[in-house]
Order: C-alpha cells, then sequence, then structure tokens
C-alpha cells in the first residue's frame, strides 16, 4: 500500500479520537447546537439560517472537509422545527446527512424546557477510483462507486434560562449498520451529549463572559471540549473572541461578530497531537437571524443566552 494510504489512515485515527467515532466535532458548537441536539431548535425568538465551512487536517492531501447548513424556528403552540444538510468529505470517503426536527417547549420555572426528537436519512459513499493501491486485485477495495442509506433517530433534552443553559442528547439511536455493495459496511455507534453554558455579565460595562462546555462519549472513545468567549456589545452589534480547550487532542482560538443581524466567526483548531499545529483545521461559521412572528409573545417569550 502506498504512502497516500498510509497518510490517510493516520489522518483516520486522529479523526477517531477528535470526533467520537462518527459525528465532526465543529469548533463553534456553541452556535450550533441543533447539530447533535434536536431539542435546541428554536431557542431564540427569530428564523436562524446557520452555514458553517470545516477545513481539518490543512496540511495533508485528501484532508477531511465538512459542510453544514441548517435552520431552525418557534412556531405557535409551544412548538419549534428545523433541519439541516451535512456533507463530510474525506478522500475516497463521503458522509452525507439530511435531518429534520422538532421540539416541545414549555416554561418551567424561570426558564423553557424543551424536549426534542430527529429524524435523519444518512448516506455513505465510497469511490473506489480515488484509492490509490498496489493490489487492484483485492476484492475489499471497490471498483467502482458505492453508496449506502439508512434512516436514523436523535432525541434530546434542553433547558434554557436568561443566566445558563444545558441539555443532553443522544444520537444515533437505531446504531445503524450501512451497508456497501457486498464487502463493505460501516458500523455508526450511538453517541451521547452533554452541553452547558452562561453569562457572566461586567457590572458597569458592555462587557460579558460567556462560558461553554461538550462533552460528547461513543461508548468507547469520548472528548470534552471546555470554552470561554469574552464579548462586547454596543445595542445589536457584537465583537467576540475566545478559546477552546480539549485535553489530548487540540487548542481552539475564534474571533467574530455580529453585524446587522449576520454573525460571522473563524476559528483555528492546532491539534496538540501528532498532526502538528500547522496542519489544524481552519473553520468559517455564519448565521442570519430574521423575525417571522410566529413565538407565542408574553409570559413564554424566551431568548437565546449564548447570544446575549
Amino acid at each position: 500500500m502506498k504512502l497516500y494510504l498510509l497518510l490517510l489512515s493516520g489522518v483516520f485515527l486522529v479523526l477517531v479520537k477528535a470526533s467520537a467515532q462518527t459525528d465532526v466535532a465543529f469548533s463553534h458548537y456553541w452556535m450550533m447546537e441543533p447539530q447533535f441536539n434536536p431539542a435546541a431548535v428554536g431557542v431564540t425568538p427569530h428564523l436562524r439560517i446557520l452555514g458553517c465551512y470545516s477545513n481539518q487536517m490543512s496540511g495533508y492531501t485528501d484532508n477531511p472537509k465538512t459542510m453544514f447548513l441548517g435552520a431552525d424556528m418557534p412556531l405557535h403552540l409551544r412548538h419549534a422545527v428545523g433541519g439541516y444538510f451535512l456533507n463530510d468529505a474525506i478522500g475516497a470517503f463521503t458522509h452525507k446527512n439530511v435531518v429534520v426536527e422538532y421540539a416541545y417547549r414549555f416554561p418551567l420555572g424561570q426558564g423553557t424546557m424543551s424536549l426534542g426528537a430527529q429524524g435523519e436519512i444518512r448516506s455513505e459513499t465510497i469511490d473506489g477510483g480515488k484509492m490509490d493501491v498496489e493490489d487492484t486485485s483485492d476484492p475489499a477495495i471497490p471498483k467502482g462507486t458505492l453508496n449506502g442509506t439508512r434512516l436514523d433517530l436523535g432525541v434530546g433534552v434542553y433547558y434554557s434560562h436568561p443566566l445558563f443553559y444545558a441539555g443532553i442528547s443522544s444520537l444515533h439511536l437505531t446504531a445503524p449498520e450501512v451497508t456497501l455493495g457486498e464487502t463493505n459496511q460501516i458500523d455508526v455507534k450511538r453517541t451521547y451529549y452533554f452541553t452547558a453554558g452562561g453569562n457572566i455579565n461586567v457590572k458597569n460595562t458592555l462587557y460579558s463572559l460567556h462560558p461553554s462546555m461538550r462533552w460528547m462519549y461513543d461508548g468507547v472513545t469520548d472528548r470534552l471540549d471546555i470554552s470561554l468567549r469574552a464579548q462586547l456589545k454596543n445595542g445589536k452589534q457584537r465583537l467576540f473572541a475566545g478559546v477552546t480547550y480539549s485535553p489530548s487532542i487540540s487548542s481552539t482560538l475564534f474571533v467574530g461578530g455580529m453585524f446587522r443581524g449576520v454573525m460571522l466567526s473563524y476559528s483555528y483548531e492546532a491539534y496538540t497531537g501528532g498532526a502538528g499545529l500547522g496542519n489544524g483545521a481552519h473553520e468559517l461559521t455564519m448565521s442570519y437571524e430574521i423575525d417571522v412572528n410566529l413565538a407565542k409573545k408574553g409570559k413564554n417569550r424566551h431568548q437565546s443566552v449564548r447570544l446575549l
């Protein structure tokens, strides 16, 4: 097997540790919670549209590249809906997700509790033409393009309060086995998430601090992200910068802001393992919020503490 496949195998080993086997671990997780918790849809009183592009292991050929596009919004009668499309490509392998999400929301104490569920169409592709191997007769190496599709489910719980938020969720409840041709199969492991965060306002200033964390576990490996974001808010405009630390995996810096309803943020994740600091992940995330006036007003009004 040539050096190409050896390097590709090394990339896979890093990604297995960094993304808990199955799911992409976006650096901007605090902006993208519906990606791993369906109960987080509708946490703002607006139609929220969010896109993200992540270029991981940037110093390697055929490195992982991931595109995410999602939207969510609250509805009347305590309901919220959302969905997203994800395309994740690495070398000869491509993974696609089409997800629809629903959450039921109700007041609890001074905050709002959400119960959510999602349905997912999961598609896997292997392009044998992109595999550069010496022994082309190996039956394990596909001669052409192989595709496989399965349905999957996820559930979550999310609580938002003016001062903090917390959520737990489980994705890939069916632990699907995606079959591609006669000799290839991808096993998707059930994955669990816990996330939490809050606001610390600096008295008599326009500044605030926003700590947050995410823990993901698939029964074998886990990943913990601990973040701190400092923010300057002036009216509807915001500037922020922060750091994330993932023990034994990486350190991340990010900077961004919100202007005229558009939030734009860039991050660089430097791997602390053998991949090297210069071969990290570049990530660009943009969101836009539109007033839709569908959410029930009055005592059930809510805000996303992440955007205060």
